[in-house]
């Protein structure tokens, strides 16, 4: 499988929307992306078979029309995607990446409250 950073913004936008919706058609995404992204059918479709034999995706024929699923749910999938870019970009340490959150001061105090609980249950790990 190729590194999840490897995802262009077309297929996450693809993939987004199946961990949201699934199961969903590719006219379903279609349909969605062209309205929001303005991606054409071909482009969506391209995108969902790509991301199927990346690993992301999962297809089963129902009716006729292929229905699509992300292989992992979608806390899971998105904990992969977030592990990939941490590795590849902080060398595996999260502490950049939490740095720079905390730095912003974009987050929500909801986003902190859950930062919070993180922070809670790695020092109850030590």
């Amino acid at each position: 499988m190729k590194h999840p950073l490897n995802l262009g913004l077309a297929e996450m936008a693809v993939l987004r929307y199946v961990a949201e919706n699934a199961p969903v058609t590719v006219r379903d995404a279609a349909d969605y992306l062209a309205d929001t992204k303005g991606q054409v059918r071909t482009t969506v479709l391209n995108s969902m078979e790509r991301l199927r034999k990346k690993g992301f995706l999962r297809r089963r024929k129902a009716d006729g029309v292929y229905q699509y699923w992300p292989v992992d749910g979608k806390g899971a999938l998105f904990q992969r995607l977030l592990k990939g870019f941490v590795d590849a970009a902080f060398g595996g340490t999260p502490a950049p990446l939490v740095a720079y959150l905390a730095e912003t001061g974009d987050m929500t105090e909801e986003e902190l409250k859950v930062l919070a609980r993180c922070v809670e249950r790695l020092e109850a790990q030590e």
